[in-house]
């Protein structure tokens, strides 16, 4: 009887054990799969993310409008370098009577931080900012299924960007698509004001002395509106007009370099740029966030 008690005990202990194990490594998976998917580049500094290009070399490719439908064509820049694994990718729509050539640096400055990126023609100039969102999720609909680099870029890691009714436009598709990772709305335009719905994280940029946007009628409503969960932040160009998103710009193109990191690639080494606000930067009017992210 001492014997069957103690196999009995041992017998306990074993399954305990095991179950204890299997918690552990069940623990452990599901942490694996917090981890980002792919993360690209090394660790990033003030230098790298401000920098006019990024570690990786990058390739672009013209896609006509007679090759494609529900969008207007445009040009894909993507990084040559694959060893690190897929990438996540990212549209970009022009504004009201804007092309594709208003947002061509975003192209190279993006990719060559390891994104692919779309910047796209609408179906006509003065499209809507509603149409400008159709436009943007057909142009991702392309990209992940008819492109040719459509085997380097992660279908789960998509993002929209957007200038003025683009902008308005990349709230809209942000909007009709959850499933979307980042949104980033520049001097967006737009007759709607509640985007309370919004289930990506959204990054807007206003610009302070936008007269055709101004921010008190768009930007900052747009923001307000935004529920604090998944994250979002307002980014205000000091002394800026509604077409500062069409040139370089460094400032721009540091916060929407760590807003797709983080949020596209899910690389919380970008945090650093985010949180807390920016203090002493001349660039920058008004910055709001709901970090920590």
């Amino acid at each position: 009887m001492e014997l069957k008690r103690s196999t009995g005990s041992l017998t306990r202990l074993l399954v305990a054990s095991a179950a204890v194990f299997g918690l552990l490594a069940g623990n452990a998976t599901l942490a694996q799969a917090a981890e980002p998917a792919d993360v690209h580049g090394p660790d990033p500094t003030e230098e790298s993310i401000t920098a006019p290009r990024g570690p990786f070399e990058v390739d672009e490719e013209s896609v006509s409008r007679l090759s494609v439908s529900g969008f207007g064509g445009g040009t894909i820049y993507y990084p040559t370098d694959t060893t690190d694994g897929l990438f996540s990718a990212v549209s970009i729509s022009p504004g009201f009577t804007g092309t594709q050539e208003t947002m061509a640096w975003y192209g190279p400055r993006l990719a060559s931080q390891g994104f692919v990126v779309f910047t796209i023609d609408t179906i006509t100039t003065t499209d809507q900012p509603d149409s400008r969102a159709r436009q943007l999720q057909a142009s991702l609909d392309y990209l992940v299924n008819d492109s040719d680099v459509k085997d380097i870029i992660d279908p789960a890691r998509l993002g929209v960007m957007g200038h003025s009714m683009g902008g308005g436009g990349s709230l809209k598709a942000a909007l009709d698509n959850p499933a979307l990772k980042a949104a980033i709305p520049l001097t967006p335009w737009h007759t709607t004001k509640d985007f309370s719905g919004v289930q990506t994280p959204t990054l807007i940029i206003g610009a302070q002395n936008d007269t055709v946007a101004p921010v008190s009628q768009h930007a900052k409503p747009f923001y307000e509106s935004l529920p604090d969960d998944p994250g979002k932040a307002y980014l205000e160009l000091a002394g800026a007009s509604h077409l500062a998103p069409n040139t370089d710009n460094t400032t721009i193109a540091k916060f929407s370099i760590a807003w797709l990191k983080r949020f596209l690639d899910d690389d919380t080494r970008y945090d650093q740029f985010l949180c807390p606000p920016p203090e002493n930067d001349d660039s920058i009017s008004d910055y709001q966030s709901t970090c920590p992210y």
